[in-house]
């Protein structure tokens, strides 16, 4: 019997709303030295490592609001009939880099949620993709997630 119900299915191409921020120089710096990068243009903040974008857009909530991940709960999913999430992957297209001092805009989008029947049971897998541009519209990348839950 199919987990996903059409109310679920629904949800595919739902975006969430685009999240507008600012990439300082003093951000990438940080997390630069923070992920042990080597690269001087990581270190100057001229320009963020690729993985810089993953907390970007996230929201900043109280402690108290975390999922037992240590990462806000997101928004723009359904509520599914398994509840364990677990990472499955994520790919990154990426156009250029980001660099210190720009205004970036991330849209997240659903854009797919399937279900497959694994060893141990049902598996419902969310795809998710993380849409960068600047302000102008000019692709910077994308991200593509999957998650996974049991």
């Amino acid at each position: 019997m199919p987990l996903l119900t059409p109310e679920i299915k629904r949800w595919i191409g739902h975006s969430e709303p685009p999240v507008t921020s600012e990439v300082s120089r003093r951000e990438i710096q940080k997390y630069a030295i923070a992920t042990e990068q080597v690269r001087e243009e990581y270190l100057s903040g001229e320009e963020a490592p690729p993985m810089f974008v993953f907390g970007l857009f996230r929201a900043m909530v109280p402690i108290d609001d975390l999922g037992p991940d240590g990462i806000a709960p997101p928004s723009g999913l359904p509520e599914l009939p398994l509840k364990r999430i677990m990472a499955g992957g994520t790919k990154m297209n990426i156009h250029r880099p980001i660099r210190g001092g720009e205004t970036l805009v991330g849209t997240r989008v659903l854009v797919d949620i399937f279900e497959k029947e694994g060893r141990q049971g049902p598996l419902i897998f969310m795809v998710n993709e993380l849409r960068v541009t600047t302000e102008d519209g000019e692709p910077v990348m994308e991200e593509i997630q999957t998650r996974i839950a049991r």
